[in-house]
Formats: C-alpha cells, structure tokens, sequence
C-alpha cells in the first residue's frame, strides 16, 4: 500500500525545490501517494490565514509531509512560521540536522560529520510574546518532560548511527533555572548510554569550536533557538544553507524540509539549489523505511555534486535546477 505524503510546495523558490524533489521520487518509482496542500504566505495574502484546518488535519493523517520553504513576514501585524504551527500542532519535538562535507561543494571545513537535535517544541523559539505597554516580553520555558525526551532522542539517534558522542550545549551559567534543567535532564539521560561518550558545552563555547574544530563533534543536543542558530552556522562550514536538510520528527508524524529560506530574490530564476530538498527527501524515504532508496538518492546527489558539471551557481555551478536534477535522475539510473 502506497504511502501518503502530504506535500506544501510553499514560498519563492519552494515550489521550485519541491517540484525537483517530486520529480526525482517519480523517476525513482517509489510507492508513495502524493496529496498537495496550500500554507504560507500566498495563501495568507489571499485568505488571510497561512494554513488551513483542513491542511492541518490532511497533515495529521499523512505518513509523511514533505515541506518546501515558506515566508513569514517580520512585525507584529504577520503571521506565525507555517514551520512552527505545524510543529507545535502535530508535536514534532525533534528537529535533525545532519551536517556533512561533500566532495564537490566548496567548504570552510572539510573534516565536519555531525547531527544537530534541537529541541523543537519549547523555549524563545515556540513564540510565547507578548506587549505590556511600551515593553515587549517573551517567556522561556523549559520542562523536564521535553528536555528528557529530546535528550533520549539524541542518544537513541547516536546508537541507531553509531555515533560516538552527544554534546549538550546550553547557557547553564546564566540561565540557571531554564538551562540549568535542561542540562540536568540530559546528565540524568546520558547514565542509560553508558557506552556513548557525553559532555556538555557553553553555547558560545559551542559555536566557538564548531568553527574551529568541528571534527571534535557528532551529536549536539539543544534547546530551540540555540538549535536554530547553530545549524545554521554548522551549515556555513559545508557550503551553506542550500545543502542542509533537515526533519522534524514526533510521536506520530514527521515533516522533512530544506534548512534554507524563500529566497524570493531568486525565485523565478531557475537557479535554485535543489541539494537540500533532495536530502531532506532521501531522509523522509528512511523514516518511511525505505532505506535502500533513501540511500540510493543520497548517493546520486552526492555523485553529482562530485562531478561539479551540473551543480547551481551558489556552489560554485552554471546549472539551472532542472539541469541538476536530470543529472540526478540520470545518475540514480547508473546507479
């Protein structure tokens, strides 16, 4: 029985990457059922809303979702990230972030093989502000609950991947209530892995070596907004955003997509980096047990980037995304 994959194209260059990807899983002849659903910013200029209760419910009961990148205006007067609703309606706790060297893709680091696993749930991130007069507040929670989740996700995550050793970064020393928990729950979780190797980092200290020796790391556990902040920087090691994928993982559903924005700049242009979306896909196709494919799909976009013959401008390309991707398919042909 096919597997339903629910899919939201999104915002400025994300109906390009998503069209790419589904492209590519079509000629990869995959059994999954595709049911397209509107969210973002086109859909709140015309309805005045950036996802639908019917699209959350479509969501809900899909195997799958895959995302392409939508816009959130800044200033009060928008509307919530369409990524946050969705994480925070179907509890997608675990966001995952591989960050990885690849042959072809011109990077600060060459020696970078590490996971992310953000907290997704809790924290600045979530959005709980609030205006009280001429001031502005935003509450900060952190409980014991979800940070021994999240911790037991990364450890899980280590084991699955064989992994070597989790990292705990956090601001403990000063956020000594909020942090401090977090911190204590992941000590408290690091006793069930004692064949993993555990160590807890100042977030600043973090982001210190993960530019000067990022090959001392290979999984971190954080909190939202420290999480967000740090994949990002990680991602500038290996040739930015248009090659990072990530997942969103809960008890019941999962949400694959591109770390990158709507670069509505380009949009339009043809020239949209479609490595990440690729990426994300081949994860989905592992969390839906399709690891040979998801593997697979890996390796062709790898092969690809390799050769450098039809790779985008943004690293270092000529290719238009529709080149790049017919190169895909055709290397998942050799393959």
């Amino acid at each position: 029985m096919a597997k339903r994959v629910a899919v939201i194209r999104g915002d400025g260059i994300g109906p390009e990457v998503v069209d790419a990807a589904l492209k590519v899983l079509e000629a990869m002849d995959v059994d999954l059922e595709f049911i397209h659903c509107a969210a973002g910013y086109a859909l709140w200029k015309e309805r005045g809303l950036q996802i639908t209760s019917e699209t959350l419910e479509t969501l809900k009961s899909s195997d799958a979702i895959l995302k392409g990148p939508t816009i959130t205006p800044v200033g009060p007067a928008s509307y919530r990230s369409v990524a946050v609703t969705i994480r925070q309606a179907l509890n997608l706790y675990a966001n995952v972030r591989p960050v990885k060297f690849r042959e072809g893709v011109p990077a600060i680091h060459r020696q970078v093989d590490l996971v992310i696993v953000r907290e997704n749930t809790e924290g600045l991130y979530a959005g709980e502000e609030a205006y009280m007069g001429n001031s502005a507040i935003s509450t900060r929670i952190i409980t014991r609950k979800a940070s021994e989740r999240i911790a037991k996700f990364a450890f899980e995550l280590a084991k699955k991947q064989k992994r070597r050793k989790v990292t705990a970064v956090h601001k403990a020393n000063i956020l000594k209530a909020t942090d401090g928990l977090f911190l204590e729950a992941c000590r408290e979780v690091a006793k069930n892995y004692p064949e993993i190797a555990f160590e807890d980092l100042l977030v600043d200290a973090a982001a210190m070596r993960l530019v000067m020796r990022p090959q001392e790391l290979d999984v971190i556990v954080t909190t939202n907004m420290f999480g967000d902040i740090l994949s990002d920087e990680a991602a500038g090691l290996v040739g930015g955003v248009g090659v990072a994928p990530s997942a969103n993982i809960g008890e019941r559903n999962a949400m694959f997509e591109p770390v990158h924005g709507a670069a509505p700049d380009i949009a339009g242009l043809g020239i949209a980096n479609p490595t990440a979306m690729l990426l994300s896909a081949s994860m989905m196709l592992d969390y839906l047990n399709m690891r040979e494919k998801a593997k697979k799909l890996e390796k062709a976009v790898e092969n690809v980037l390799r050769d450098r013959k039809k790779t985008t401008p943004d690293i270092g390309g000529k290719a238009k995304t529709m080149e790049m991707v017919e190169a895909i398919i055709d290397e998942l042909e050799a393959l």
